[in-house]
């Protein structure tokens, strides 16, 4: 016989550059930081942000050119380039741009060693990447999958607390079995349609026919796809993990995993929706409604009743989440226009809303990192009261408040739900925002009017360094700039209607 000739697919490197900037930075990052002496801590995170801001600049020269040239699928039909991917890509390395220097001044204080940590954030960005961009279910697990590992080191990182080792354990665990639902799920979908292509799936369930009884198994694999992904948005009722990993791990690693692991679960799933089951549509769209009620009301309930900050974020992020499964219910309605853009803005706009908020947490905690509780922000207001004043505004963004950009996000997926009739779930989630309305209420309290108590005087003085005070700036800045002039970013979530198929 004679020897054949394996074939190739064809790779187009400048539409994946993005990710050829970050991987070989990572390898180059972690080689001289091996083979030469221990650099200042700053030095590791300048230049993270510099191969994010990198990364930034050719996905803006991408975006213009899918503007020119339209969308495609590249790699054997694996990965989609178009505004979608474009979108979700900018956000993700403006996530670990502002992360990263948010870490800086952290892992100063706590006396940890730098380098691991920031390779560990660009490979999470790197998976995060791969989802969002994915068009086979396979590649969209390996990304779920270089994401997730990174982020388990990374939540056990602070070597010296014990709540973070217990954190990372726990996320492992937890992930490991909604990873397994997740692959059970993709193995179960191309049994029933031969494929593991997404866009493929959308084609063949959309000309083909089940009779009554025989899409079961095609019905359990959407089920176990969306158990899967909803433990990773960390969605009512595969929340558990949330609070406590949230809490335990390092700050900045919490608002890596709520902005970049978040950003990047969200993304896929409503490509998933979107691309492969828009055709199966009344199947999934009544247990996403129900994941999003659950979501609004149990995270904004149980946020009231904490008294750790850390602990409060966590289930407003819950129900945060909650308001972007509101989006994701009105894809599923025929006809719909504003669900996939108002939950990719609303994840945007959040994004950078938890790096802030999270920030200033960081700094409020202290050396150790333990201060979290409500009682740590008291005369925040006199001590600190620009950073304060920071705080407020990314609180009253996530309370939904006119004039920030969390108004404008709630608005968007809202609006989405009712013009798609779901009155029930838009006024079940304007009431559940008031109630979280009470969480956010008490910290700004707890910041500027609560009195000083004995022993108070005795707490170390919060430092704001350089690198985290541009973050907290910055982000405040893009939260009062999308609340009153939110045109761009509207227009560019809609321009991400259009997925290449």
């Amino acid at each position: 016989m004679g020897a054949q000739t394996m074939t190739y697919p064809s790779i187009d490197w400048l539409a994946i550059t993005p990710i050829i900037i970050l991987l070989g930075g990572m390898m180059i990052n972690l080689v001289i930081a091996a083979l030469t002496r221990a650099w200042p801590r700053a030095w590791y995170a300048i230049g993270t942000v510099e191969l994010a801001v990198a990364a930034l600049i050719v996905e803006m020269f991408l975006w213009h050119d899918i503007n020119k040239d339209g969308a495609r699928i590249i790699i054997n039909n694996a990965i989609s380039i178009d505004h979608f991917t474009m979108f979700c890509w900018i956000g993700i390395a403006g996530a670990l741009a502002l992360v990263s220097l948010s870490t800086a001044e952290y892992l100063r204080r706590e006396s940890l060693e730098g380098p691991e940590v920031y390779a560990l954030y660009i490979c999470a960005a790197l998976g995060a990447m791969i989802m969002t961009a994915s068009n086979d279910m396979i590649v969209l697990f390996l990304g779920l999958e270089t994401l997730s590992i990174a982020l388990y080191v990374l939540a056990s990182s602070h070597r010296r607390r014990a709540e973070s080792q217990e954190s990372g354990l726990k996320y492992f665990i937890l992930g490991g079995f909604a990873s397994a639902f997740f692959l059970y799920g993709i193995a179960l979908i191309y049994g029933s349609t031969g494929t593991t292509n997404i866009s493929g799936i959308g084609n063949v369930l959309s000309t083909e026919v089940f009779i009554k009884g025989d899409d079961a198994m095609l019905l359990a694999g959407i089920a176990l796809l969306i158990v899967g992904l909803a433990f990773k948005v960390a969605v009512v009722p595969f929340h558990f993990w949330t609070p406590d990993v949230y809490q335990g791990a390092p700050t900045p690693v919490t608002s890596f995993m709520a902005s970049v692991g978040k950003f990047a679960a969200f993304a896929a799933l409503l490509r998933v929706v979107a691309t492969a089951l828009p055709s199966r549509a009344e199947d999934w769209r009544p247990v996403i409604w129900v994941l999003a009620i659950l979501s609004v009301v149990v995270g904004s309930v149980l946020a009231v009743v904490q008294t750790d900050v850390k602990r409060m974020l966590a289930y407003s992020s819950i129900s945060h989440a909650g308001f972007m499964m509101i989006g994701i219910e009105s894809i599923g309605h025929s006809g719909d226009v504003d669900g996939l853009p108002a939950t990719l803005m609303y994840l945007m706009i959040y994004s950078v809303l938890v790096i802030g908020t999270f920030t200033v947490v960081s700094l409020v905690t202290r050396t150790g990192d333990n201060g979290s509780d409500i009682g740590s922000f008291r005369g925040l207001g006199k001590e600190r009261p620009a950073l304060a004043l920071a705080m407020t505004v990314f609180l009253l963004a996530q309370a939904g408040m006119p004039l920030t950009s969390g108004f404008i996000a709630k608005f968007g997926v809202i609006k989405a739900a009712a013009t798609n009739h779901s009155y029930a779930i838009a006024i079940i989630a304007m009431v559940a925002s008031v109630i979280a309305a009470l969480l956010y209420l008490r910290i700004m309290i707890s910041m500027w009017l609560s009195d000083e108590e004995s022993g108070d005087d005795k707490r170390e003085a919060i430092k704001v360094p350089f690198t985290a005070g541009f973050v907290v700036a910055g982000s405040a800045f893009f939260t009062l700039l999308v609340g009153v002039w939110p045109g761009w970013l509207i227009d560019a979530s809609q321009a991400a209607l259009q997925l290449a198929k």
